[in-house]
């Protein structure tokens, strides 16, 4: 039995028929901001596991402020920095869980998405299969992401414009400040 990560139901959804064997999933991410675009983003999970049949495990802890604290920290250093912390931090939780709970091994959505640092994702995997003695199952699920983006419409899923913290946020949606710059409002 395999513990899988999930950052959001759409980059689950298009990794989900590839992890060939047994598997639940498991929702930790503090690092989605502001709270009404977590719980958004978990309720769309909790719809497409009825909807796909598989168990869901929620880890209720949102430490968000002492996320943000860390997150703000190392993001003055640059979001290289930030990410690794991110994905660290969730990564680390989700193999201490497997652990603890005799899974087989453990792995994560964030492999399927193309906007994510993957090498980045994949070495910290392999860091916390060490740390915890637990197998980190790696597989590039990017080649999946026109297949995901599929089944997400058909599931009418919510798809998110940003990774999750308010920073990845502001890269993304910073252009939109532009139109400002020169008006006399």
């Amino acid at each position: 039995m395999i513990l899988v990560h999930a950052c959001c139901a759409p980059c689950l959804s298009g990794m989900i028929d590839d992890i060939g064997q047994e598997f639940k999933v498991y929702f930790y991410n503090p690092n989605i901001q502001p709270l009404r675009e977590y719980i958004r983003r978990l309720e769309t999970l909790i719809d497409f596991s009825k909807e796909k049949k598989f168990e869901l495990i929620i880890d209720k802890e949102y430490n968000v402020q002492e996320w943000l604290e860390n997150a703000v920290k190392l993001n003055k250093k640059g979001d290289y920095l930030r990410c690794m912390f991110c994905y660290a931090d969730r990564l680390d939780r989700v193999a201490k869980y497997a652990k603890q709970n005799g899974y087989d091994g453990f792995t994560t959505s964030m492999l399927y998405s193309p906007f994510q640092k993957h090498e980045m994702i994949k070495q910290i995997g392999y860091r916390m299969e060490k740390k915890y003695g637990i197998k980190f199952y790696y597989k590039d699920y990017r080649e999946n992401y026109p297949k995901g983006d599929e089944m997400a419409r058909k599931y009418k899923m919510y798809r998110q414009g940003y990774c999750g913290c308010i920073f990845s946020e502001f890269d993304r949606y910073s252009y939109m400040l532009e139109k400002y710059d020169d008006r006399n409002i």
